[in-house]
């Protein structure tokens, strides 16, 4: 993965985006430290999609309860409706 200065990465963009999307990700750095990951947009969807839990995987892990996700009964006010006319 090639490492770019933000100055360079805005300087020349266009490069830097061709660079991205013929060599793949490609790094910005900020004061020499690693800020950010420019990917092609097929790779970002991919990575996005297996970063989350399956539906099956969320009803299986401790988090998962229904102590969490239901509300407490009563809590709630009614609103009351007045009658037209």
């Amino acid at each position: 993965m090639k490492t770019w200065p933000v100055q360079d990465a805005k300087a020349r963009f266009s490069e830097f985006l061709e660079a991205c999307l013929s060599d793949g990700p490609q790094m910005v750095t900020k004061r020499g430290a690693e800020a950010a990951v420019l990917v092609p947009a097929a790779e970002w969807r991919r990575l996005h999609s297996a970063a989350q839990p399956s539906f099956k995987e969320l009803l299986l892990s401790d988090d998962a309860r229904t102590e969490f996700l239901v509300p407490q009964r009563g809590g709630a006010r009614r609103r009351r409706i007045e009658p037209m006319g």
